[in-house]
């Protein structure tokens, strides 16, 4: 986890970023110097860069940082991993879990690259559907397996607090290569991750 009060923002962003901010509160009718809201531009300022840092890095040099040459060609599962995204359309969060699997064609990455990809691509204005199939790209283009596959459960902001207000619904995508095409495999995949 990312202390975000140790991250460094560049000057000018943040100084744009809270003239626009500031100015959408007055917009909602708030008063911006009001002590509560003093400081308000900047946190949220700020808290965008955090929710959107994934721009600034290059998942598939994140995985092929930690690429390494072994001869296992069984399924290698990273579940349950938490992220959090915004939205495009509403710029609201959407949150959940992501499970990817992949089987090696000679390479293996280290486990906690998998759930940096998820964090990188998470980190980024999202729909669902592109960010379950960016992260499957990402692993197969960079570690050539004989295949990946991807599924992401999460909830909705944007339906749990506004449009259709429906608070208990998750949605979940999934996309798969290679080895994945076979059902038998996507079954035991889907097993392993349910259990």
């Amino acid at each position: 986890m990312i202390d975000t009060n140790l991250l460094s923002f560049p000057e000018e962003k943040v100084q744009k970023l809270m003239m626009h901010y500031k100015e959408i509160l007055a917009i909602l009718g708030e008063d911006t110097e009001r002590e509560g809201l003093l400081k308000t531009p900047e946190r949220v300022a700020k808290a965008m860069l955090t929710l959107t840092r994934g721009y600034d890095v290059e998942p598939r040099e994140v995985l092929a940082s930690a690429k390494f040459k072994e001869d296992y060609r069984q399924m290698v599962i990273v579940k349950d991993i938490d992220f959090f995204s915004l939205c495009e359309h509403h710029m609201l969060p959407f949150y959940g879990k992501a499970h990817v699997a992949y089987i090696p064609n000679g390479y293996i990455t280290g486990l906690s690259k998998i759930a940096r990809v998820v964090d990188i691509f998470s980190h980024r204005l999202q729909v669902q559907e592109r960010m379950t199939t960016q992260i499957k790209e990402c692993i197969q283009e960079t570690l050539n397996p004989l295949g990946v596959m991807v599924v992401v459960e999460a909830r909705h902001m944007c339906m749990q607090m506004r449009g259709v207000e429906k608070q208990n619904s998750i949605t979940t995508t999934s996309d798969f290569t290679g080895a994945f095409s076979q059902a038998k495999i996507r079954e035991e995949f889907m097993n392993l991750i349910n259990r």
